[in-house]
């Protein structure tokens, strides 16, 4: 007997997801600007908690994730009973794709989205609707107009990766409003705690306020925790009971769990990564412009670099790694001219900018 199993068409629709990379050959030292992870790695308090419970990673973890969602409810002041955690805001990005979407409905997100929207759609067999942008920012009326009556899903990441662009609550609201009601509208903050605009609201206004909306969030950023996989959502209690039937028993490990309990309890952490981050974003976006090269407004832990060209980009990204410094090309998002520069510590955010600014110098 010949031949082997046929898995669905919908699989190979899609490429591999390929993170950021960590290692270079022959280098030593790596500054990894690649992966949006936290400037300050993880919270000292969240190393003590995973060296508590070591002795004890025999035992099952809770499946409700109880403590974790009572503490990122007091943290956020949240019903925990509308909160679900998981491993990564990606595993609850693909619950709620497989939930409410499926072959014969649609996505729709904008053009330079996140990628895990498409690929889990597609895996789930639905059509991706992609909407144009305007200057790199999802144009909500562009969104809007790529609604049919087979539209099931609508994602947006604010600030957006990986652009870094972030739309204004208010037009958040007005694409709330303008949906049909059967739509789901997915606000993903992954970087919310990033951004200083008094007026934002990561989502959590609009999911009290309506049944039909999802926030979702992840410990994988300013909390420095990428490792561990550990992301939440935030929606009505009728989403929440479908994530909570749709997700694995234990989804979150319990050393995830501790971790990022004492993550949020760990003082001035958050406000100390913020500053770091607002100050590290804007004098490294000034020297990479003064280098000749035009950066894109950031709202998030990372830049937008433009080197106008797809063979400059490559050039550049090749002068980086000559000198131990891997960033992310961005050419799957659509972007091959661009690179994205995570802001790191201040030492290797200097290192970043005097190795582009050299690549400036030597092609004028």
């Amino acid at each position: 007997m010949t031949g082997s199993p046929a898995a669905r068409p919908a699989v190979f629709s899609v490429p591999p997801y390929v993170g950021g990379e960590s290692h270079l050959n022959g280098v030593s030292r790596v500054i990894k600007l690649s992966s949006n992870e936290g400037a300050f790695g993880p919270p000292p308090g969240a190393i003590a908690a995973l060296q508590t419970v070591a002795s004890k990673i025999h035992r099952y973890p809770d499946g409700g994730a109880v403590e974790l969602r009572n503490a990122i409810g007091r943290h956020f002041d949240l019903d925990p009973a509308r909160i679900v955690c998981g491993n990564g805001s990606d595993d609850l990005i693909s619950l709620l794709i497989q939930s409410y979407g499926g072959p014969g409905t649609e996505l729709v997100m904008s053009r330079h989205g996140f990628l895990i929207y498409e690929i889990a759609a597609r895996l789930a067999g639905m059509e991706v609707r992609k909407a144009a942008e305007r200057d790199l920012t999802a144009d909500i009326d562009a969104m809007l107009a790529e609604v049919t009556p087979a539209t099931r899903l609508v994602f947006l990441a604010n600030p957006n990766n990986p652009t870094g662009t972030l739309v204004p609550s208010a037009e958040i609201v007005r694409l709330r409003r303008q949906l049909p009601s059967h739509v789901l509208l997915v606000l993903d903050a992954a970087y919310a705690e990033y951004v200083e605009d008094g007026d934002y609201d990561p989502g959590v206004g609009l999911v009290d306020a309506s049944e039909n909306t999802v926030m979702t969030r992840t410990f994988s950023k300013i909390f420095g925790l990428g490792g561990l996989r550990l992301g939440w959502a935030y929606a009505a209690p009728a989403i929440i009971d479908v994530l909570n039937r749709t997700r694995m028993p234990f989804n979150v490990s319990g050393p995830a769990a501790a971790a990022g309990i004492a993550a949020l309890a760990e003082q001035g952490w958050v406000q100390r990564s913020r500053s770091h981050n607002t100050r590290a974003r804007a004098e490294l976006s000034a020297r990479i412009q003064r280098a000749g090269f035009h950066v894109w407004p950031s709202s998030a832990n990372f830049l937008l670099a433009d080197m106008e060209t797809t063979d400059r980009a490559a050039a550049a990204d090749l002068h980086l790694r000559n000198r131990g410094i891997i960033v992310r090309r961005v050419a799957a998002y659509g972007l091959p001219q661009c690179l994205r520069i995570t802001i790191g510590t201040d030492d290797e955010c200097a290192a970043a900018a005097d190795a582009l600014d050299e690549f400036g110098r030597q092609h004028a």
